[in-house]
């Protein structure tokens, strides 16, 4: 069974797929369509719909939060990599890294083999005897330096 935030994903992607790229959506309705509150929606668009995962986003206040969301497709793997690299912050979780990587398979920038090897080195398993405190900075470190690597190819 599907998360709610993989829903809420799921359901953004298709509005994406169904209008040439491009999702105007209103937070309120949106989440009273899934029964969460607005700030998931919120959430997911900060996580899974960023420009380092090949998107722009325009929000709009007031009215229950309109929300533009646009796809982006670089032309090549390299600047889809480097805008990733760029958009990473200081630190991640174990579930932003997988929105990272499993959008950069979604748009053939990592074949699954790749980001299958990236999941296992920023999961919170390998990470176990990091301090936690550290820990959303290393994991970042890795997956930056990590696509670093993939983008020599």
């Amino acid at each position: 069974m599907a998360t709610m935030v993989e829903l809420i994903e799921m359901m953004i992607n298709e509005i994406l797929d169904q209008n040439d790229g491009e999702a105007k959506i209103n937070r309120s309705n949106l989440a009273e369509q899934v029964s969460c509150v607005p700030s998931q929606i919120t959430y997911v668009v900060k996580t899974r719909f960023s420009s380092g995962n090949g998107y722009v986003v325009e929000s709009k206040r007031g009215g229950g939060g309109q929300i533009i969301i646009k796809r982006v497709r670089p032309l090549t793997k390299h600047e889809y990599l480097q805008q990733l690299v760029d958009s990473i912050d200081s630190g991640l979780t174990q579930q932003q890294a997988r929105g990272y990587i499993e959008n950069a398979i979604r748009v053939g920038a990592l074949n699954v083999r790749e980001g299958t090897a990236l999941m296992a080195a920023v999961s919170d398993n390998s990470l176990a005897k990091v301090d936690t405190d550290i820990k959303p900075l290393v994991r970042a470190d890795i997956l930056k330096n990590a696509i670093a690597g993939f983008m020599l190819n």
